[in-house]
């Protein structure tokens, strides 16, 4: 697939509809074991299961969950094997050819704050290792800067410049970098779940944390309910189906290198429902496991092993999870915001010079850390801003264009995808009405329930998709018939 002659203004190589398509259904389940497979993942996931109560909630609420993922990335991934294109691209379909700059910027900035939080999380498993040290314990705590102390500071930084060195190749290395990345924390998350259920003496399924810690550790998490109530149970779903916010839009940019529809299907069911049921389960056993152990609720992997006693093995698990946050950060964090970037200036911004530009930008986000505070709000409030944009570019591809896109025109600055010079104006009053009640109204007013932000993501979806199908429907019936 290629375009012919396409506008300066819209192509470059890093754009141009995939000429290679060697990810198989491997690749494609990697991308999501690189996906989940993190320190946040598993943060998000314990902390979801504390919502639960039991295990038999959590199986049900994330199982469904990881149904309707699955579902939704079908979608857009579909689209990318018919297309080729990168996500920015396909933008360009319902949001012109200029417009679709608005819905790129506002992933890559997602991306950066995204990148931020999975950076903080991997430098953390060092720092709770290198603190086992009574001398740099001391530094940890006597020494600060930027808000942080200094060896949080080095961490970080150090952890920032070694992701820079996958992407010295492009989509390839990502390739094989993710290949590598998400089994290996797999192994190192099973070692983490037999170590803890030994010490325990039992293998643990929830029941042995008491009611009180449950609600004293949750009553800050921004979901309604109290843990295992029908509405903490539909909370837990809407907030494990937001989790993957940002790939509903970007899973395109993978897809497209996939040889077919059946290798991204493959490839879907076994990284997602199958792989998410799987190692959330195995998060669950852990934090349960490690309160029986420690005697107190801990949600981050990297401080239960930064307790074990043998050094080799913490070392061990810092370094994988490490790993695996590197591995999420470049398949949701770097990619996406790299081509995102160079979508808006194709001239002067390549695939690297993009990601750079987002790397960057979470670097100077790192002294304000928006990413600290409860997982689940974080979340919601991140996954919120991109629901309108799914709704309406999905709504635009499915039914307006019946699944039929013009390639050769998304690079056109005079074709199809034109609109009113470059922009749909259709498409951005949807998606603001969309990001009015999915985002501003329930997280900078008080005039919505309190509960509507959990559910931010779908409102923006269902609003913004169907005020664009209405808006669009009249256009085109307001458009003179030829005799």
């Amino acid at each position: 697939m290629r375009a012919r002659q396409p506008s300066p203004a819209l192509y470059n190589e890093d754009l141009a509809p995939a000429k290679v398509r060697n990810w198989g259904p491997f690749s494609i389940f990697n991308v999501w074991t690189s996906d989940v497979h993190s320190l946040w993942g598993y943060y998000l996931a314990a902390s979801l299961f504390l919502l639960c109560g039991n295990f038999l909630n959590f199986v049900l609420a994330i199982g469904i969950g990881s149904l309707i993922i699955f579902f939704l990335m079908n979608l857009v991934g579909y689209a990318g094997v018919r297309t080729g294109v990168p996500y920015p691209v396909l933008a360009r379909a319902s949001f012109g050819v200029f417009g679709a700059n608005v819905p790129a910027l506002v992933r890559a900035i997602v991306a950066c704050f995204w990148y931020g939080a999975q950076t903080s999380a991997a430098s953390g498993a060092f720092v709770a290792l290198l603190s086992r040290n009574d001398a740099v314990l001391a530094f940890h705590q006597s020494s600060h800067i930027l808000g942080h102390s200094t060896l949080e500071v080095i961490c970080f930084v150090v952890v920032w410049a070694l992701q820079l060195l996958i992407i010295q190749h492009g989509m390839e290395t990502v390739r094989k970098f993710q290949d590598f990345a998400g089994p290996a924390v797999w192994v190192m998350m099973l070692v983490l779940a037999v170590v803890l259920s030994v010490k325990a003496g039992t293998l643990s399924f929830g029941n042995e944390i008491p009611r009180d810690v449950l609600i004293a550790k949750t009553k800050d998490a921004g979901v309604p309910g109290e843990p295992g109530s029908l509405a903490s149970l539909a909370a837990v779903a809407a907030t494990w189906i937001t989790y993957f916010a940002a790939l509903y839009l970007n899973f395109c940019d993978f897809s497209r290198y996939a040889p077919n529809v059946q290798a991204v299907r493959t490839g879907n069911i076994w990284g997602l429902p199958v792989n998410l049921i799987l190692f959330t389960l195995v998060a669950g056993v852990t934090t349960t496991a490690a309160f029986g152990v420690y005697g107190e609720v801990m949600l981050h992997p990297d401080e239960i092993s930064a307790r074990f006693d043998n050094w080799f093995l913490a070392l061990l698990a810092a370094l994988t999870f490490c790993v695996a946050t590197l591995g999420i950060n470049v398949v949701a964090n770097f990619v996406s915001p790299a081509f995102d970037f160079a979508n808006v200036f194709p001239r002067i911004i390549t695939f690297k010079r993009g990601g750079y530009i987002a790397a960057l930008i979470a670097l100077v986000l790192y002294p304000f850390a928006p990413w600290e505070g409860s997982a689940a709000s974080f979340v919601g409030v991140i996954g919120s801003t991109m629901g309108p944009l799914f709704g309406v570019i999905m709504v635009d591809y499915y039914l307006i264009r019946k699944g039929v896109i013009d390639v050769d025109a998304l690079y056109d600055e005079d074709g199809e995808y034109r609109y009113q010079g470059g922009w749909n104006i259709s498409a951005l009053v949807a998606a603001a009405i969309g990001a009015l009640f999915s985002s501003i109204l329930p997280n900078l007013t008080n005039l919505l329930p309190s509960w509507w932000g959990v559910y931010g993501w779908f409102f923006g979806v269902v609003i913004a998709g169907g005020t664009y199908y209405l808006l669009r429907e009249r256009a085109i019936s307001t458009v003179p018939q030829k005799a």
